[in-house]
């Protein structure tokens, strides 16, 4: 048996990235998994991978900051495959900004999709949940919702907002046996990440430097999260509720 088997999931910001390896990886240990993502076309792609290789899933175009859409989506997956027993909040995106470079419309844009829709997401799912005797729901945190980094205002503000989101749902739900964890990935190889350094020669130096403050020594991979999220999707992980676990390359040990 399969660590997920039998497992109904969300992911949501499935189509690319960190999102897509949680899938594939929940696909292999054989969860019937529902792609969420505002690209159907990406999303598409990985449902296809996924259902070469033998697995179960549907893709479903959802905004996850619009109050509509979250609930339609685990409609969706509960006609498709019955009640909801993991949902991965992974949808997210990146501003490079301080306080006063920032527009008022970036931010309420960051905070959209990157704290809303995870409220949107939990809060839509919690039925669903509760029809299926319990469940676990994973947000993809950051690092840097655990310590802060130079301009990085509105992403600093999200996500830490994201580790209390966790625990604060932890706290409430664990009545219930809905689990509620987070992971606090620092930088990731990922096609967000790759627009942050030119090919040019400053902006290797500029890489270099960032993986210069990784112990580890490098950036790191999608799959490193993805089996992190297996881990506390599964019952292997069932009394742990309220974390944010640092996946970072040993940045915060400093």
């Amino acid at each position: 048996m399969t660590r997920l088997e039998g497992k109904v999931a969300i992911v949501t910001g499935a189509g690319s990235g960190i999102g897509r390896a949680i899938a594939v990886a929940f696909g292999r240990e054989h969860a019937r998994v529902v792609l969420l993502g505002r690209r159907k076309e990406a999303l598409d792609r990985t449902a296809a991978e996924l259902s070469e290789a033998g697995h179960e899933a549907m893709a479903v175009a959802c905004d996850v900051s619009q109050e509509i859409g979250p609930e339609q989506a685990v409609g969706a997956a509960e006609e498709r495959f019955g009640p909801v027993n993991v949902l991965v909040n992974n949808a997210g995106i990146l501003s490079v900004s301080t306080v006063e470079s920032i527009s008022a419309e970036e931010w309420d844009r960051v905070m959209a999709t990157n704290v809303r829709g995870p409220f949107l997401m939990s809060r839509a799912v919690l039925p669903s949940m509760r029809r299926a005797g319990g469940g676990a729901i994973v947000n993809i945190g950051s690092v840097l919702g655990l310590v802060a980094m130079k301009q990085r205002v509105a992403y600093c503000a999200s996500k830490g907002g994201v580790t209390m989101l966790t625990k604060a749902m932890a706290i409430d739900h664990a009545h219930e046996q809905i689990r509620v964890n987070c992971i606090c990935p620092s930088i990731v190889e990922t096609e967000l990440v790759s627009g942050l350094f030119s090919d040019s020669a400053e902006g290797q130096r500029a890489r270099e430097a960032r993986i210069g403050t990784l112990p580890l020594g490098r950036f790191g991979k999608p799959a490193d999260i993805a089996e992190l999220a297996v881990f506390l999707a599964s019952d292997e992980s069932s009394w742990m509720t309220g974390t944010a676990i640092p996946a970072d390359g040993g940045l915060t040990a400093y």
